[in-house]
């Protein structure tokens, strides 16, 4: 049964029974006329043709409330560029892809680059703030939703509910944060439940009571890719290039958004998608990388607030981690045993075991260079740098798409 309760923190809009499909995508039909909503895809070439995308565009297909679909398509060549084309025909929305590897773009780049505004490594933060970028040069849209493309549960419930809180004019929400059980035979979200939220707890224990840290512990799933913002919001938000993107978006709503305007919605019964190897084919921990950068936005953004971070508190913090961790652990079997779901207490106390070697990482970089690598810059900056930018990416990406 579904629950109501509220943090306090943040609102939460939670699921109560089967959401009417219908009466949602005839509302947002109507706020859309005087509010147009886009949605933008942040998108590699290897997800080109996969069962998760495929069935995203075969729902998109009967979508009639979106007024542009922006796809940032990353790692593509000109083979897997025109796949990508034809991959997103007939959506009920125009479709404009980013090509970011091709020669256009990637001289935009290189031109932002030597203008002393630094993009950062290629990656997720990167593609999102480019079809940011194609959104606020296209000069329509006034909500923008975001999710991934490799939800393997996706459906029009899904995405209506994520652009629902900040589409509808009478709720006062500029940013929502979508989220949903994920399991399947067994329970996901391995970064989250067992480093996100035991680091944010395991912190509050050693620093005391912080805004900052209250505020992420109220979302029940902060590192998910689904988010749905109002459009001025991209303008002044900063945000990482790295695996960091989703608590560095975060970070910055905390900054530039009151918290009344902020929630979270809960978007499906059961959310699955591609799930990441512990190991990748090298032999490499895939998950270990992207706990680091996550770790190391959380230290940084702490340290923004006024937070002095020193050696002993990162010592203890390893220590303090690890048991929290492992309470989590053997809360998340017990809740897997009571809905009759496999749950690998060994390998995920071995993951737990890893994630330290992960905060180990990020403490030491932050102890090393506490302001790290620059976030992208604002798309203020950028205008204000290169006023013509706009005109220049736009046409880029009409003659890409021509």
């Amino acid at each position: 049964m579904a629950d109501f309760f509220q943090t306090g923190s943040i609102a939460t809009l939670h699921r109560l029974g089967e959401p009417d499909v219908d009466r949602l995508e005839r509302e947002l039909t109507t706020f859309s006329a005087e509010r147009p909503i886009a949605l933008a895809l942040p998108c590699h070439a290897r997800e080109i043709g996969t069962p998760a995308l495929e069935n995203i565009i075969r729902h998109l297909r009967e979508v009639p409330y979106l007024s542009e679909i922006v796809v940032g398509l990353d790692g593509a060549d000109a083979a897997a560029f025109r796949k990508a084309r034809r991959a997103f025909t007939d959506c009920a929305a125009p479709v404009r892809l980013l090509w970011n590897d091709g020669p256009r773009l990637k001289k935009l780049i290189a031109g932002l680059k030597a203008g002393n505004l630094p993009l950062g490594v290629p990656g997720k933060g990167r593609n999102l703030w480019l079809c940011f970028g194609a959104l606020l040069a296209g000069e329509r849209a006034r909500v923008i939703a975001v999710h991934d493309c490799d939800i393997l549960t996706y459906d029009r419930a899904f995405l209506a509910r994520l652009c629902y809180p900040v589409a509808n004019p009478t709720l006062g929400f500029d940013f929502a944060k979508g989220y949903s059980a994920r399991f399947s035979d067994r329970l996901h979200g391995r970064v989250t439940r067992l480093l996100f939220t035991p680091l944010i707890r395991s912190l509050s224990l050693i620093l005391g009571p912080h805004a900052y840290l209250g505020y992420l512990d109220a979302f029940r799933y902060a590192l998910s890719g689904e988010m749905c913002l109002d459009a001025d919001i991209l303008r002044r938000m900063r945000m990482p290039a790295d695996w960091g993107v989703e608590v560095g978006i975060l970070s910055e709503m905390f900054r530039v958004v009151a918290p009344k305007a902020i929630c979270q919605v809960d978007i499906a019964e059961r959310y699955d998608h591609r799930h990441h190897p512990i190991q990748s084919t090298s032999g490499r921990h895939a998950l270990e990388h992207t706990a680091a950068d996550v770790a190391r936005c959380v230290f940084r953004t702490l340290s923004l607030q006024g937070v002095a971070l020193s050696r002993a508190h990162f010592d203890t913090l390893l220590a303090v981690y690890l048991r929290t961790a492992e309470d989590a652990i053997r809360y998340h079997a017990a809740d897997a045993e009571i809905n009759g779901l496999t749950c690998d207490r060994h390998e995920e106390e071995g993951i737990a075991a890893l994630f330290v070697k992960s905060l180990r990482i990020a403490a030491e970089d932050y102890l090393a260079d506490p302001l790290g690598a620059p976030l992208i810059p604002n798309w203020n900056r950028v205008e204000s740098a290169r006023p013509e930018f706009f005109q220049e990416f736009h046409e880029a990406m009409e003659r890409d798409n021509k």
